[in-house]
C-alpha cells in the first residue's frame, strides 16, 4: 500500500482536515470524499473526521487503497519478447519503459492481446484483476521510445498535470523523407479530424498546435530531425512533418509505408524529463535511436 505523509506546519495548524489535506496532497473532491470514507486519512494511526483541526507537528498520513496504488517492489524479470532495457525507471509512484513498435499501448476494440499493457503485467508478475496501468504520455502503436506510466491513480492526476509544461519535457527523433528547409525552427499550424477516421490535418478552425524542431544530420534526402511538443494533439508530429513537405519515413497514413519498417514508421520518443509527483525530485532519461532507424540515415535511398 502507498502510504503519502505530511507533517502539519505552523501555516496549516488549526485548520480542519478537509481544506489542508486535499490541497497537502493534490487530491480531487471525489478523492478526497472516498479516502475519507475508507478511513485512510490518518492522524496519529487513527482515522480522522474531514473536521478534525490539525495541530503543528501532527503527521498526517494518507493510505491510498489497492486500486489507486500498487503495491511496489516488483522487480524486472526476463520475459519473452522484451529487450534487457525495457525497464528504464520505477519507484513507489511511476514506470519508465521503453516502448517497442508496432506496439499498442492500450488495448482498442479490435486490440485485445499483443498490447504494452500486457508486457508490463508481465514483468511485474502483476495480478490481471487488480494491475493499475496509467500510461501517461501515450505513444502511438507505431512509435517506440520512452513512456511514463503512473502506478496508482493520484500519481497519474499529478503527472497528467504537468503535460505541456516545464515539469514534463518529451523530446523525439525523427527520420523524414525531405529535408526541412530551415535547419531549425517552429511548426505552429492547427490541427483538425478529417471525417470519422484516424487522419488528421492542417486547417483553419482546427485546435492550436505547436512543435519546435532542429536537423541533426542529414543523409541525402532523408534528416533526422529533434522534436518537441508544446501542445499534445492526436498525430501532431505526424501531421506536421507531413504538413512542411516532410513526412516521416515508413508512416503509412501521412506518407509512405516502407518494407524495412514492418508496421511502424521513423518516430522515436527519445527524451524524457520530467518531476516525480510525491517527491519532486527530477527524473531525466534518453533512449538511443533504434538501430533499424539509423539504418535508414546510412541507406537513404533504402526501399
Amino acid at each position: 500500500m502507498r502510504i503519502l505523509t505530511y507533517t502539519v506546519t505552523e501555516a496549516d495548524a488549526g485548520r480542519a482536515v478537509r481544506s489542508v489535506v486535499p490541497r497537502r496532497f493534490c487530491l480531487g473532491q471525489h478523492a478526497f470524499r472516498r479516502l475519507k470514507v475508507l478511513g485512510a486519512i490518518r492522524v496519529g494511526d487513527a482515522p480522522v473526521r474531514a473536521d478534525y483541526r490539525l495541530h503543528a507537528g501532527e503527521v498526517v498520513e494518507v493510505h491510498l487503497p489497492s486500486d489507486m496504488a500498487q503495491e511496489s517492489g516488483a522487480r524486472e524479470a526476463a520475459v519473452p519478447g522484451l529487450p534487457p532495457s525495457f525497464l528504464r525507471y520505477q519507484d513507489e509512484d511511476l514506470l519508465i519503459v521503453s516502448k517497442g513498435a508496432p506496439l499498442p499501448t492500450l488495448p482498442a476494440r479490435h486490440i485485445a492481446t499483443g498490447t504494452l499493457r500486457e508486457q508490463v503485467m508481465a514483468m511485474l508478475h502483476a495480478d490481471p484483476e487488480t494491475f493499475v496501468y496509467h500510461p501517461v504520455n501515450r505513444l502511438d502503436k507505431g512509435t517506440s521510445g520512452l513512456l511514463c506510466i503512473a502506478r496508482h491513480a493520484h500519481a497519474q492526476r499529478l503527472l497528467t498535470g504537468q503535460l505541456h509544461t516545464g515539469g514534463f519535457l518529451r523530446e523525439y527523433l525523427a527520420v523524414t523523407e525531405g529535408v526541412p528547409q530551415a535547419p531549425e525552427g517552429t511548426i505552429d499550424a492547427p490541427i483538425a479530424r478529417l471525417g470519422t477516421g484516424a487522419r488528421r490535418d492542417v486547417r483553419s478552425g482546427g485546435q492550436r498546435a505547436v512543435t519546435h524542431y532542429c536537423v541533426e544530420r542529414v543523409s541525402g534526402n532523408r534528416a533526422l530531425v529533434r522534436l518537441r511538443l508544446e501542445t499534445g494533439r492526436t498525430h501532431q508530429i505526424r501531421v506536421h512533418l507531413a504538413h512542411i513537405g516532410c513526412p516521416i519515413a515508413g508512416d503509412y497514413l501521412y506518407g509512405t509505408a516502407l518494407d524495412a519498417l514492418p508496421g511502424r514508421f521513423a518516430l522515436h520518443s527519445a527524451s524524457i524529463r520530467l518531476t516525480q509527483p510525491i517527491t519532486g525530485e527530477t527524473i531525466a532519461l534518453d533512449e538511443p535511436l533504434p538501430e533499424g532507424l539509423e539504418r535508414l540515415m546510412a541507406a537513404h535511398d533504402l526501399t
